[in-house]
């Protein structure tokens, strides 16, 4: 590893307006943009990104919508489900990217849509 460069975790969420194939295509894809845009980040630079779902969301994995993603073929991508809790977010994808980023670069955590008031901090 460069030694200008070091292992970072970026987390993010997002929601999906319903549950198909296009929906979940829509809100993953905004998600990965708006994680690579507010981190200034090099594609090559994102490692591995472990995704999690609401269980109302089967329609499709949202890693395999990221492994399309223009430039994305390399990363290491990984789908959960999230743990149930009742009164959860619906439709909710959330992300953990291990990214390689210089030191002291401020990380810009997305939390978009109906996810945002998950961290309202970061928002």
């Amino acid at each position: 590893m460069n030694d200008e460069y070091k292992i970072t975790f970026i987390r993010g969420a997002t929601t999906a307006t319903g549950n198909s194939v296009e929906r979940i295509e829509e809100a993953v894809v905004e998600l990965i943009d708006e994680l690579i845009a507010r981190n200034n980040l090099i594609k090559t630079n994102l490692l591995s990104i472990t995704f999690t779902a609401t269980k109302d969301l089967d329609a499709c994995f949202p890693a395999s919508i990221a492994r399309k993603f223009n430039g994305l073929d390399s990363v290491a991508f990984l789908d959960c489900q999230q743990m149930y809790v009742s009164n959860d977010v619906d439709f909710c994808i959330r992300v953990m990217a291990q990214v390689l980023l210089p030191p002291n670069h401020p990380v810009k955590h997305p939390y978009l849509r109906g996810a945002a008031k998950l961290r309202t901090d970061r928002c």
